[in-house]
């Protein structure tokens, strides 16, 4: 039985529990996004530390049977030693990214296992301070009903609300700060039991000031770390709750990063689009109707617009901050030639797959221009399924185009995505063209007839015309076809194909 005097401490020990469960989940979840924004492929990573992070918590577990005395005194300092490394983890990962990239994974894993460990002491701990007043039934009930509601507070709370408004850094240093409250209301609940109070009062007064310093200045460590690993100053950044979105300046002009991956550079950018949009609309003839599936940059959509045929462009989108961003942003909207306000352009944030389900309406041109196989979600977006979804919305006489990686770099995923676009019964017509900031970059033409050279394109264009838009067509024999297999969803090889070819591809 708890008694009238203990109740109120076993009261406070048990919302303790709920914000360290919270606390520790955020730093799971804040590693897993940093791993599988550097390392690609979201669920290798987030399984390998999520596994990593449960074999700490095991060892720490484990390792609680060896503190015996002065419990109220080692929980105090592991909730401090918790709220420095957990809290300052997001922000130690991205300056490591971007000053010994080399080292991150090495890093990564470090401060997964560390952390881990002394969350696993946490829960022990107080389970046997609570022990001296709470009956052991109710003692195990009330300690893991407290930190499964922690757990199920946080893990919503992450995506929707903590990493879209406060960023990661930001995150990571809040539930530090509330790791460090504990620890501070430890010290008051057991300030007659601390032998040494003064030294763990100054002990949580520092880690507090180090962690709001942290806070305050969260924006310039993002900030310093980007421009180091970016080379060019970051004019923009933004962490919405499907991507980290950056945006830099240099002398090429400004360059676009999606979770680290450049997506184009403003130098060159008009060679990929060009290559990417008008074999397909100048060989329709006169499309009317046109939809683009990514792309959420507008730079697809200024190519489209300089068809006077075309009435409507349909833009699909998932993530509403890209197309706002490049929709309000002078100098960005000035790169797609203000295509985002167009009376003729209808923009859709929402999946492309789910879109492709639900709509009916049918398209003389589909352009296809996501980011390439990085990881499962996306990878879904380059299976046949995804294709045959594609096909049912494409019109008789129509085309689909397809951004499909390097044909040179990553040989065997971009004949995996022909492949895979054959397979549900498309006629398919690949071509390459050279972009400097990617080298040789890769697309698929795609239609029920077979692809024709087109009799003209627009005016203005400045780098296709129409005897280069034959050489698009034609693959040395480094890039010529190779044997692959379809990419389903049940199975998505193209994934792991890619990031093994890439891997392989970098310094």
């Amino acid at each position: 039985m708890t008694s009238a005097a203990s109740r109120p401490v076993a009261v406070a020990l048990l919302a303790s529990v709920f914000v360290v469960a919270a606390c520790g989940l955020v730093y799971e979840l804040a590693a897993g996004a940093l791993a599988s924004y550097v390392l690609g492929d979201s669920i290798l990573q987030f399984s390998t530390i999520i596994g990593s992070y449960l074999f700490a918590m095991g060892v720490g577990s484990w390792l609680s049977r060896y503190f015996e005395r002065q419990l109220p005194a080692h929980f105090l300092r592991i909730e401090l030693l918790v709220a420095l490394v957990g809290g300052a983890l997001p922000a130690m990962l991205f300056i490591a990214n971007a000053w010994t990239p080399d080292a991150f994974r090495l890093l990564l894993y470090g401060l997964v296992l560390l952390v881990g460990t002394l969350v696993g002491l946490e829960i022990p701990l107080v389970m046997r301070i609570l022990k001296r007043d709470v009956a052991l039934k109710d003692l195990v009930s009330q300690v893991l009903t407290f930190d499964y509601l922690g757990a199920l507070a946080v893990s919503v709370a992450f995506p929707l609300l903590l990493v879209p408004h406060l960023g990661l850094v930001r995150t990571g240093l809040l539930f530090g700060f509330m790791n460090a409250a504990v620890a501070l209301w430890a010290l008051w609940l057991f300030r007659h039991e601390l032998r040494q109070f003064g030294a763990h009062a100054l002990a949580c007064g520092l880690t507090l000031a180090v962690l709001a310093a942290g806070f305050v200045g969260a924006d310039h460590i993002t900030t310093l770390a980007e421009d180091r690993f970016y080379q060019d100053r970051a004019v923009f950044s933004e962490q919405t709750p499907y991507q980290r979105i950056v945006v830099t300046h240099g002398r090429a002009g400004h360059r676009l990063y999606l979770n680290g991956n450049l997506q184009f550079a403003e130098h060159d950018e008009y060679r990929y689009h060009e290559a990417l949009v008008h074999p397909a609309m100048a060989a329709h003839g006169a499309p009317r109707k046109v939809a683009v599936l990514g792309g959420g940059d507008g730079m697809a959509v200024r190519e489209i617009l300089k068809y006077p045929t075309v009435e409507q462009v349909t833009l699909v989108e998932l993530d509403p901050a890209m197309t706002r961003l490049f929709r309000d942003h002078a100098a960005l909207a000035a790169l797609n030639g203000q295509a985002l306000r167009s009376p003729k352009v209808q923009v859709v944030n929402t999946d492309a797959f789910r879109w492709l389900e639900e709509t009916r309406e049918i398209y003389d041109v589909v352009v296809v221009d996501f980011p390439d196989p990085t990881n499962f979600s996306i990878g879904k977006l380059y299976t046949n399924s995804f294709y045959a979804l594609l096909d049912r919305h494409l019109a008789a006489s129509g085309y689909a185009v397809v951004q499909s990686t390097s044909p040179l770099l990553a040989r065997q995923s971009f004949w995996t995505v022909v492949q895979t676009i054959e397979s549900v019964g498309l006629r398919t017509a690949p071509y390459h063209a050279h972009v400097p900031s990617f080298g040789e970059w890769g697309f698929v033409l795609a239609g029920r007839r077979p692809w024709r050279a087109p009799p003209q394109l627009p005016e203005g264009l400045r780098f296709l015309d129409l005897a280069g838009v034959a050489a698009l067509f034609d693959f040395p024999r480094d890039m010529a076809r190779v044997p692959a297999e379809v990419n389903r969803l049940s199975n998505q090889v193209l994934v792991n194909l890619y990031e093994d070819e890439w891997g392989k591809a970098k310094p």
